[in-house]
C-alpha cells in the first residue's frame, strides 16, 4: 500500500537526497495513501524522467516544480528574544511546563503567550498553554483530541431528585453511554455533520468518515467521562429562566475521537516535513495559513471541533430521553483548538491546548475531580491571559505515578466517603492525581467569575 512507501524507496528510483523526498511523501500520504505501492513508484519514475510533463498535474505539480527548480527547505531559526507572556499560579506549575512555553515563545511566528494555573508538561505546548501566532497554526499546539469539550445540561429537577433514585439513574447512565475504542451505539444517530463537504473534498477526511459515523455519540478513554450530579446556581442569567438553587445536572467531557486523532497525526507529520525546526521544538512545527496545507488543516480542525460538539449533543439527547425531561440550559466550552482572534489590535491564531476561552461574558465549565466540584464560570476577558482560563484542576501526579503509588481499593473508599459512585474508571484518574481545584480557581479570580458549581454523584468512565 502507498502508506508503506519510505524515503529509501524514492531514493532507490532516483529521487535526489534532499527535501523533495519529504514533499513526495507528504503528497502520497495526503492523496494516494490507499493505493498500491508499485503503481505509485511506476508513476513517480515517469515523473523523474520528464518532470516538465507533470507541471500542471493536480497532485504531482508541486513535486515536479521542485524537481525542475529545487527548493531547499532549511531548518527554521528561533528568535533570540521570546514573545511576551504571563503565567498565572507560577508556584503551582512544574518547571518543564514553563520551559515548554518559553520554547514556544521563541518561534518566529509567536506574538504572545500565557500559562494557566492548571498547567503541566505536555508535548509541544504544555497542557494549559495559550499561544498567539501570526497567520500560522501549530497542529500539536492544538493537540491530538481536537475540540475536546465540556458540556453541562441543567434540568428543572431539584438536587434532591437523586434520593431514592440512585439505582435508576445509575442504570440510565450506564445503558445510554459508550466509551473507548470499540464500544458503540447499536442504534446510530444521523446528523447533519456527516453531510459536510469537507468529508468529500479532503481525501484524509473521506477515509475517516466511516470511523466518525461508528464512534458518533461515544466518549473516549483516559479522563473522559459522563457524570450525573448536583448543580448549585449562585448567580443566574435572565435568559435561563431559573432561580438560584440546586438542580440535577449532567456533565460530559470528551472530544473528536478517532477523527481528531488521525487529523492531528497526519498534519503534525506534514508540518514537520514542511517546517523543519530544531530538535527540542520539533513538535511545534507549523502550517502557514496562506498555503493549501494550512487551509486544509484549518478546515479539518474546525470539522473535528463541530463533530465533537455534535457527539456531546447526542450523548445528552440520549440521557435526556431516558430521564423523560429536557434540559433548561446547556453550557459548553472547548479546549484543544485554535481560534482567529484579535490580540493587541492584530488578528492572530490563538491556540488553547488544555485551556478554555474566557472572553468577557463567555460561559464555561471548569471541572475539578470525581470528589471535587466543577465550576460554572463566566469569562472576564482578561487580555493578559489572552482571554483564557484553565480547563480543569490539572494533574499533579502522572498516570504511571498513580499506578505505582495508589491503590484501587483506597480510591473507591475515598469515593464512597464523598458519596460518589464510579462506573468503570481507572486508578490513574484517582482524585489524588489532580491539583486542588479550589486553589486553582483562587489563582484565576481575575480571569473568570463563578456562577455556580457542579458536584458529581455518579461518574461513568471507560472500563
Amino acid at each position: 500500500m502507498g502508506s508503506k512507501l519510505s524515503g529509501k524507496d524514492l531514493i532507490k528510483i532516483g529521487f535526489p537526497q534532499n527535501n523533495i523526498v519529504n514533499t513526495a511523501l507528504g503528497l502520497i500520504t495526503r492523496y494516494r495513501k490507499k493505493e498500491n505501492k508499485e503503481t505509485i513508484l511506476l508513476e513517480l519514475a515517469e515523473l523523474l524522467e520528464a518532470p516538465e510533463r507533470f507541471m500542471k498535474h493536480k497532485i504531482w505539480g508541486k513535486l515536479s516544480e521542485g524537481l525542475v527548480q529545487p527548493i531547499e527547505i532549511r531548518v527554521r531559526e528561533l528568535s533570540a528574544h521570546g514573545a511576551p507572556f504571563n503565567i498565572f499560579g507560577a508556584n503551582e506549575i512544574d518547571e518543564q511546563a514553563k520551559r515548554q512555553l518559553y520554547d514556544a515563545l521563541q518561534l518566529p511566528i509567536s506574538r504572545q503567550g500565557a500559562l494557566m494555573p492548571d498547567a503541566h508538561t505536555g508535548y509541544g505546548l504544555p497542557i494549559g498553554g495559550v499561544l498567539a501566532t501570526e497567520n500560522a497554526v501549530i497542529p500539536y499546539g492544538v493537540g491530538v483530541d481536537i475540540g475536546c469539550r465540556m458540556s453541562l445540561s441543567i434540568f428543572d429537577l431539584p438536587g434532591s431528585y437523586f434520593k431514592g433514585r440512585e439505582f435508576q439513574l445509575r442504570n440510565i447512565l450506564k445503558e445510554n453511554t459508550k466509551f473507548g475504542l470499540t464500544d458503540t451505539h447499536r442504534e446510530k444517530s444521523d446528523h447533519i455533520i456527516f453531510s459536510r463537504t469537507e468529508f468529500q473534498e479532503i481525501p484524509l477526511l473521506k477515509s475517516l468518515l466511516g470511523k466518525a459515523y461508528r464512534q458518533f455519540g461515544t466518549s473516549g478513554s483516559g479522563n473522559h467521562f459522563v457524570e450525573m450530579g448536583i448543580v448549585e446556581l449562585h448567580t443566574v442569567r435572565n435568559e435561563w429562566g431559573m432561580d438560584p438553587g440546586q438542580y440535577l445536572g449532567i456533565l460530559s467531557h470528551s472530544g473528536s475521537r478517532g477523527l481528531g486523532a488521525h487529523i492531528a497525526k497526519h498534519y503534525t507529520s506534514l508540518a514537520a516535513q514542511l517546517c523543519p525546526l530544531p530538535r527540542h521544538v520539533q513538535h511545534l512545527a507549523w502550517l502557514d495559513l496562506s498555503t493549501q496545507e494550512g487551509q486544509e488543516y484549518w478546515m479539518a480542525m474546525n470539522l473535528a471541533g463541530d463533530y465533537a460538539q455534535a457527539c456531546h449533543t447526542d450523548i445528552h439527547r440520549r440521557l435526556a430521553k431516558a430521564l423523560g425531561c429536557n434540559p433548561v440550559v446547556t453550557i459548553e466550552n472547548h479546549h484543544n483548538f485554535a481560534w482567529k482572534e484579535f490580540v493587541n489590535g492584530e488578528e492572530c491564531i490563538v491556540h488553547r491546548k488544555g485551556a478554555t476561552p474566557a472572553g468577557k461574558g463567555v460561559l464555561g465549565v471548569i471541572p475539578g475531580s470525581m470528589t471535587a466540584p466543577g465550576f460554572i464560570v463566566e469569562g472576564r476577558g482578561n487580555p493578559l491571559s489572552l482571554q483564557s482560563a484553565s480547563h480543569g484542576a490539572g494533574r499533579v501526579m502522572s498516570r504511571s505515578a498513580c499506578k505505582n503509588n495508589l491503590t484501587k481499593s483506597a480510591m473507591l473508599k475515598e469515593l464512597e466517603a464523598c458519596g460518589v459512585e464510579l462506573i468503570g474508571g481507572a486508578l490513574d484518574e484517582s482524585p489524588r492525581a489532580y491539583k486542588d481545584i479550589h486553589r486553582v480557581m483562587k489563582l484565576q479570580e481575575e480571569l473568570v467569575n463563578v456562577l455556580g458549581t457542579f458536584s458529581p454523584k455518579i461518574v461513568r468512565m471507560d472500563k
